[in-house]
């Protein structure tokens, strides 16, 4: 057992990043009051980040005296007020004596490839008389001859802590240890140890108490947050490790303060913008990567959760937490790119669609409320019919045309064919990965896509591309609405509706009507029902 065992609360701090540190005064100044009141050791009230211009309701401030302007009405009474600096963020200039300051403590965070250039800095803040708590962030990217190597340095500058930051919620209990011994072992016997936890792998608290029973001569700082609140999957509750650590370390901590807490100033926060454990951070931790990456490839809309692991694993592991924008841009772009030459089946194509004009079937809303002018059309022109990326109900599509692999799955599992005996011809292009579901011809995507003024991968687009490249000229569009924010009104069966994530509907929509916009100089398109790509609304 360590010689002694002290909480870190990082609510104020780690919790910010749910809701861009926006607390609210009074709540700031609450919870700070009731965490002190708990008995927990340390409390981390925000960032000092010179980006952030000064808000008194924000614990993210550009210098020291914002927190001596946030905090001036509190007084301090057994807890270490503390706030957190991501190196380069925040000059020293920015930074007044210790003595002229509400905090007394600063964490400053970087990643190994920068420990040159910021033990330098941290040197300098501990001569301004702070107590200095240097974070390993990104634990699992150190091998143990680079974390040796770094605790040798750190030794030199002597901070008053030292931690082990699981940022992406990586460790188990076995490497948790393993890291610990390491550090335990090599790091000067007076600086403390502490660790940070995330709930990717929801195994925070777990490891957060397995950090307590390691047997150390040395004080251990084990960081939470009230009710888990903070960046991605979040953290280890304050309130489950004070609980535990009054339990089995006779420890005394105040629980009620902390529920208080919660009650009073989180759960409104928490039912506005939730935060804790989520598949896709379950996802980038179960690949060891920046959790960007994953986000990247959920947000494109077209892939089934099997392409997104496979294109993760395949990311080099110099890059994995490092997140690089273009890199994955690039991946993805070369995993939906299955080279072959589809000119036969162009010439196929040519027969097989004989009919015209060609109706585009889409499968937004208004096939429903617009059923019957679609219907009196069909009847009227007998058009070719094709939809896209689903089959439509009470409509004999001659044609489906599939670019997206999720819209694949799901016909593919749940079989959605016409409940006549009407043979519909199915074209996939190239990144469709065959299941049950029969595909009669592939389409290369790729150079479908680099057609596109805007690297579309949109099906109507991609489908009115492959026309041209036939010379199909006469097209209707119905069901073709445009995205909203109100999925139900996306889609004319709500079985279709899929989460959207952050992807700008409105940037979507644009670039989708400068697509059509174009196409409309080499093709005749025609609306036959609303569309926001013709007009900007339904």
């Amino acid at each position: 057992m360590a010689e002694k065992i002290n909480m870190l609360d990082c609510t104020l701090r780690d919790g910010g990043y749910v809701n861009d540190w926006n607390f609210g005064h009074s709540t700031i100044i609450n919870t700070y009051k009731r965490l002190d009141d708990s008995g927990i050791e340390y409390i981390e009230i925000g960032f000092l980040d010179e980006r952030r211009p000064f808000d008194i309701n924000r614990t993210i401030t550009p210098n020291t005296n914002g927190f001596n302007e946030i905090f001036s009405n509190v007084k301090k009474k057994q807890a270490i007020p503390v706030a957190m600096i991501d190196f380069g963020t925040c000059s020293l200039d920015n930074i007044t004596p210790s003595n002229e300051s509400f905090i007394e403590g600063i964490r400053v965070i970087f990643k190994k490839e920068k420990i040159e250039q910021a033990l330098p800095y941290c040197q300098k803040i501990k001569e301004k008389g702070y107590k200095l708590f240097i974070q390993a962030i990104s634990i699992t990217s150190y091998s143990i001859e680079e974390m040796i190597e770094y605790i040798k340095k750190i030794n030199i500058i002597k901070p008053y802590a030292f931690s082990i930051v699981d940022t992406y919620g990586l460790l188990d209990k076995d490497s948790l240890t393993s890291y610990f011994k390491i550090i335990d072992y090599y790091l000067n016997p007076e600086i403390k140890i502490g660790y940070h936890s995330h709930n990717n792998f929801q195994l925070a608290f777990s490891n957060t108490s397995e950090m307590a029973r390691f047997n150390t001569s040395r004080e251990l700082i084990l960081d939470s947050t009230a009710y888990g609140m903070g960046k991605s999957a979040g953290n280890c509750p304050s309130e489950l490790l004070a609980m535990h650590l009054n339990n089995y370390y006779k420890k005394a901590y105040n629980l009620n303060q902390i529920l208080e807490i919660i009650d009073t100033n989180l759960m409104p926060i928490y039912n506005e913008k939730y935060w804790g454990y989520k598949y896709d951070f379950y996802i980038s931790a179960m690949q060891n990567c920046h959790p960007n990456y994953v986000q990247f490839l959920l947000n494109k809309n077209t892939l089934t959760i099997s392409s997104i692991n496979e294109i993760l694993s395949k990311i080099p592991k110099d890059k994995k937490l490092l997140y690089d924008e273009n890199f994955i841009k690039e991946s993805y772009i070369n995993y939906q790119n299955i080279q072959f030459n589809d000119n036969e089946i162009y010439k196929k194509l040519k027969d097989i669609i004989s009919r015209s004009p060609i109706l585009l079937i889409g499968p937004g809303l208004t096939i429903k409320t617009y059923k019957n002018k679609i219907n009196e059309f069909i009847s009227k022109e007998n058009p070719y019919i094709i939809s896209l990326n689903f089959n439509p109900h009470n409509i004999n599509n001659d044609l489906l045309f599939i670019s997206n692999s999720k819209r694949y799955s799901k016909i593919a599992d749940i079989s959605l064919l016409n409940t006549t005996n009407h043979k519909t011809i199915t074209i996939a292009t190239s990144n469709i990965t065959q299941l049950d579901y029969p595909i009669d011809y592939m389409l290369n995507y790729a150079s479908l896509c680099e057609k596109t003024k805007t690297n579309s991968d949109n099906s109507l687009i991609l489908c009115l591309y492959a026309l041209l490249n036939i010379n199909k000229n006469n097209i209707y569009l119905a069901g073709c609405d445009g995205f909203s924010h109100n999925d139900l009104q996306n889609y004319y069966n709500k079985s279709l509706i899929y989460e959207k994530k952050s992807k700008s509907i409105e940037e979507n929509n644009k670039n989708i009507k400068m697509e059509l916009d174009f196409l409309k100089t080499k093709m005749n398109i025609y609306f036959l029902t609303p569309s926001k790509y013709e007009n900007g609304k339904i």
